[in-house]
Parts: C-alpha cells; sequence; structure tokens
C-alpha cells in the first residue's frame, strides 16, 4: 500500500511510508503485563522476559521496544532527512520478522 500511493504521489514532494511496530511496552501493554505478573506472582520484568523467550525468540533485541523507540523512527520517516525514503514498510520490531525483504 505504501508503495502503491507512493507512486500516486511522485513528483509532489510527499513521501509515504508504513511503520510496523512489533512487541511494544505501551501503556497498555504495560498495564497488562502488570496485572498478568502480579497474578503469577513474579514481577513485571520477569514476565516480559518469558513472554519474549516464549512468544517472540527471534527477537535480536530481547525485550520489548519503548513506545519512544517506535515514535524515534515516525520522527525520522517524517524529517527532511528521510526525503529519499519513500513506499516503504518500516519495521521497528526489535528484529522478530526473520526477512531481507
Amino acid at each position: 500500500m505504501s508503495r502503491g500511493l507512493a507512486e500516486t504521489l511522485a513528483g509532489t514532494g510527499v513521501t509515504v511510508n508504513a511503520v510496523l511496530p512489533g512487541p511494544t511496552r505501551s501503556e497498555g501493554v504495560g498495564d497488562f503485563f502488570g496485572q498478568m505478573a502480579k497474578d503469577q506472582g513474579v514481577s513485571t520484568a520477569e514476565l516480559e522476559a518469558s513472554f519474549i523467550a516464549e512468544h517472540r525468540p527471534s527477537s535480536i533485541i530481547q525485550r520489548l521496544a519503548t513506545v519512544e523507540e517506535v515514535a524515534n523512527l515516525v520522527v525520522y520517516l517524517a524529517s527532511k532527512q528521510a526525503s529519499a525514503t519513500t513506499g516503504a514498510a518500516m519495521r521497528v520490531d526489535g528484529g522478530v520478522v526473520r526477512s531481507i525483504a
């Protein structure tokens, strides 16, 4: 979709990109993990580590991303420094997805 919209807007100076976040410690996720940790009698850090190990073992960073890390990619893509980046799907997933494309 990003590529198609970028092609439609070619020559206008408008860039189009998609941001694909992976597991992110948002407020809602933090609350959810906090309650689960409390129910299981473990720390939130232990629960997060267990979640990554069991459900996202391909994660290279071996932790949840922060909302600030996702936002940093958005800020870059909205900046003049990213003027040649268009039609892209940009992952900010900590390396969870194993692919070249």
